[in-house]
C-alpha cells in the first residue's frame, strides 16, 4: 500500500466536507451496512469513538442505538469535523476530536466501542492504529471497522494502467494482510469479511467529479505532479470506455469489514502464543453478504 500524503489527504477532505453528504451515497451505505450489524452484537456502551468520523452520518446513527453513550467523533480533518459536531441528539451532541488515527488523544481502557467506517485506508501504518485502538478500548470492548481492499476502483486504475506508469488511484490491503493485523495487536476473535458493491455512470467526467467532491483525490506520496493534459485525459476516456457495460461505466468498490474483541491482557498473549487465534473469513450472522449497482 502507497503512503499516504496525510497533508495532501486532510486538505482535500477540508475542501469537500462542505457538499460531502450530497454525494457520499456509497460512504452511507456502507456506514448503514455497519450499523446494523451491530444489531447481532451484545454491547452496551458508555462510551463510544467514531474514529473517522467524517461529517458524521453514522454518529446519528450511533446515537440512536446507544442513547445513554457518550459520543466521540474523531477526524484529522478540521472541516469534516465542523460538520459532525451539529450530530446527534440536542441532549447528545457528540465531542469532537481533531487527530490522527495512528496516535489517538485518549487514555487507556477509556472506551468501549470503536467504530471506524470507511477510515482505515488513510492510515500509513495500520498496525499502530489497530494498537492504539485496543490501548484506548476497556477490556471487553469491541473494535468494528470497515476499509477498501485492492479491487476498489480497479477499473479507473486499468485505464491509468493503459496510459502511463504512474500510480493514480491507491492501492488498498487485502482482507488477509487487515486480519492479520488484527491478529499481531491482540484482538480476541476477529472476523474479517468482504462484499464488492458497483456504483455506474453516464461517463467517467462524473466519476471523476465524484471522487473530488468526497475528498478522494489521490493522496499517495509518490503521485504524480503538475496538471493532467487534454491529451492525457481522452486517452484515459478511451481505455475506460472498454468497461462499458449496458451503456453505464461501472466502478467497483471492495468493502472489507472486520471487528475484533478486546480481552484481558494475559488472554490475548495466552490466545497469540497458543496460536488459538483464527480468522475466519465470514459475514457476520445475518449481514448481508451481495452487493449490487447502488
Amino acid at each position: 500500500m502507497n503512503s499516504i500524503d496525510k497533508a495532501a489527504a486532510r486538505a482535500s477532505f477540508d475542501a469537500a466536507a462542505a457538499g460531502y453528504d450530497a454525494v457520499a451515497v456509497l460512504q452511507r451505505e456502507i456506514a448503514q451496512r455497519m450499523l446494523e450489524r451491530l444489531d447481532y452484537i451484545r454491547l452496551q456502551p458508555n462510551r463510544v469513538l467514531d474514529l473517522g468520523c467524517g461529517t458524521g452520518f453514522a454518529l446519528d446513527g450511533l446515537a440512536k442505538r446507544f442513547r445513554r453513550a457518550e459520543l466521540i467523533g474523531l477526524d484529522f480533518s478540521h472541516g469534516m469535523l465542523h460538520q459532525a459536531r451539529r450530530r446527534g441528539h440536542w441532549l447528545n451532541r457528540p465531542r469532537v476530536l481533531c487527530a490522527d488515527a495512528e496516535s489517538l488523544p485518549l487514555a487507556d481502557d477509556s472506551v468501549d466501542l470503536v467504530f471506524s467506517s470507511a477510515t482505515l485506508q488513510w492510515v500509513n501504518d495500520l498496525d499502530a492504529s489497530f494498537r492504539e485502538a485496543l490501548r484506548v478500548l476497556r477490556p471487553g470492548g469491541l473494535l468494528m471497522f470497515s476499509s477498501f481492499g485492492p479491487d476498489t476502483l480497479k477499473e479507473l486504475r486499468a485505464a491509468w494502467a493503459a496510459v502511463d506508469d504512474g500510480v493514480h488511484v491507491s492501492r488498498f490491503l487485502d482482507m488477509h494482510d487487515v486480519g492479520d493485523a488484527l491478529v499481531r495487536a491482540r484482538f480476541a476473535d476477529p472476523v474479517m469479511d468482504v462484499e464488492r458493491l458497483t456504483l455506474t455512470y453516464d461517463n467517467l467526467r462524473d466519476l471523476m467529479r465524484d471522487l473530488k467532491q468526497l475528498g478522494a483525490r489521490n493522496a499517495v506520496a509518490n503521485r504524480p505532479r503538475g496538471l493532467t493534459g487534454r491529451r492525457r485525459i481522452g486517452s484515459l476516456t478511451a481505455a475506460y470506455e472498454r468497461e462499458r457495460r449496458e451503456g453505464r461505466l461501472p466502478a467497483t468498490y471492495e468493502v472489507v469489514y472486520g471487528h475484533g474483541w478486546v480481552g484481558t491482557k494475559a488472554q490475548a498473549q495466552f490466545q497469540v502464543e497458543d496460536g488459538g487465534v483464527a480468522i475466519p473469513v465470514s459475514a457476520l450472522r445475518g449481514a448481508r453478504a451481495a452487493g449490487g449497482n447502488r
